[in-house]
C-alpha cells in the first residue's frame, strides 16, 4: 500500500502493509511542498518517490486538507495549498497506475487511522479532533466514516462559542479560535498585551515588541515551569474545549473522543478545565459513556492516515 500525505509545508510518501489487524510502515520519504510549482508537478514528484520505494502501486491512499470531493477524487482549493484548484488527483493516479485510489481530507483520514489501528480500535462511535494549527474532526458513526452530503461533515472548528475571542476558521470566538495552535498563540498575545498595557510582565514574552513571537509551544513551556499566567491561558483553552466537546457529546453520543497534536502533548494542561465544563454542560447519560483520550499513533499519525485510506480499498 502507498500513502500520499499532502500538506502545505511538506508532503510524505509512505509504503506499508497490514498483518493481523496491524498496520506497519515499511518505508517513508518526506519532501517540502513547493507552493510555486503546479499541483501536478508536486504529484509527479511524489509518484517518482513512490516508484523508487516500491513496485506495487495497486493501492494508493491520499490524505489532504479540505475542501475536497472524496467521491469524485478532486482536491478543491485548500487554503494551505494555493493554486490547487479542482485537482483531479484520483483520476490522474488511476490512469497512471491502473490501481485503486482513495482520497479523504486529513481529519477523516486521521479518524480512520485511530479507529482502525490506534486509540479507537474496537469502537463503533468515535470522534477524532486534529487540534493542530487548526481544528477539524473526523466522525466514525455506527461503525462507518461519516462525511456528509458534500464532504463537509466534522468542520467543528467553525462552531462559534463566544461573540468575542481569537479568530479561527474565519470566525471570532470559534472553537478553532480557542482550540488550535494559532488560537492558543492569539490567546497568549491578547493576555500579554493586556498585562503590558497596565505595566505588568508575563512569563512567556519579554516585552510588547515581541508579541508576534508567542506560540502555543512557548506558552506550554512556561506553563510546565509552573507560571500562573501561562497556566491561565491553557485553562481558558481547556474550558472552551470542554464547551465544544459537550456539544459533540450531546449531539453524537460517542463512546470515545480522540484528540491529536497539541492535546496529546499538553493534555495535563487542558484536562482538568475541560472535564469540569463537560461535567457541567453535557447530558449525564451521554457523558458517562464517553472517554476522551490523546491520539495513540502520535507523530506517525499522518503516515498511518494516508495508508489507512489505502487499506479501505482492499
Amino acid at each position: 500500500m502507498i500513502g500520499f500525505d499532502i500538506g502545505g509545508t511538506k508532503c510524505a510518501v509512505s509504503v506499508g502493509y497490514e498483518v493481523d489487524g496491524a498496520l506497519h510502515i515499511e518505508k517513508k520519504e518526506v519532501i517540502p511542498t513547493d507552493l510555486t510549482a503546479a499541483p501536478y508537478v508536486m504529484i509527479e514528484r511524489m509518484c517518482t518517490i513512490a516508484e523508487r520505494l516500491t513496485d506495487d502501486m495497486s493501492l494508493i491512499g491520499i490524505s489532504c486538507g479540505g475542501p475536497l470531493n472524496s467521491r469524485q477524487g478532486i482536491i478543491l482549493s485548500p487554503p494551505n495549498l494555493p493554486g490547487w484548484d479542482n485537482v483531479e488527483i484520483v483520476d490522474f493516479l488511476k490512469k497512471r497506475y491502473h490501481g485503486k485510489v482513495g482520497l479523504q481530507n486529513d481529519a477523516n483520514a486521521c479518524a480512520l487511522a485511530e479507529w482502525k489501528y490506534g486509540a479507537g480500535k474496537g469502537t463503533e462511535n468515535m470522534i477524532f479532533l486534529t487540534f493542530g494549527s487548526g481544528l477539524g474532526a473526523g466522525l466514525i458513526l455506527n461503525g462507518n466514516l461519516y462525511t456528509g452530503a458534500s464532504d463537509m461533515a466534522g468542520e467543528v472548528g467553525h462552531i462559534r462559542l463566544t461573540d468575542y475571542g481569537p479568530i479561527g476558521y474565519g470566525k471570532a470566538g470559534s472553537l478553532e479560535g480557542f482550540c488550535s495552535g494559532n488560537g492558543l498563540a492569539q490567546l497568549g498575545r491578547m493576555y500579554a498585551q493586556e498585562q503590558f498595557q497596565i505595566g505588568k510582565r508575563v512569563s512567556f514574552c519579554s516585552d510588547i515588541d515581541h508579541l508576534s513571537g508567542i506560540t502555543a509551544k512557548s506558552i506550554a513551556e512556561a506553563a510546565d515551569q509552573g507560571n500562573e499566567d501561562a497556566l491561565l491561558v491553557y485553562q481558558i483553552c481547556g474550558e472552551q474545549l470542554g464547551k465544544g466537546l459537550s456539544i459533540l457529546i450531546d449531539i453524537l453520543n460517542p463512546e470515545l473522543i480522540v484528540i491529536g497534536s497539541i492535546f496529546q502533548r499538553s493534555e495535563h494542561l487542558l484536562k482538568t478545565a475541560m472535564q469540569k465544563v463537560i461535567k457541567k454542560e453535557s447530558l449525564p447519560h451521554s457523558e458517562s459513556v464517553c472517554q476522551i483520550v490523546p491520539a495513540l499513533l502520535k507523530e506517525n499519525l499522518g503516515d498511518y492516515a494516508a495508508l489507512s485510506i489505502a487499506a479501505t480499498l482492499q
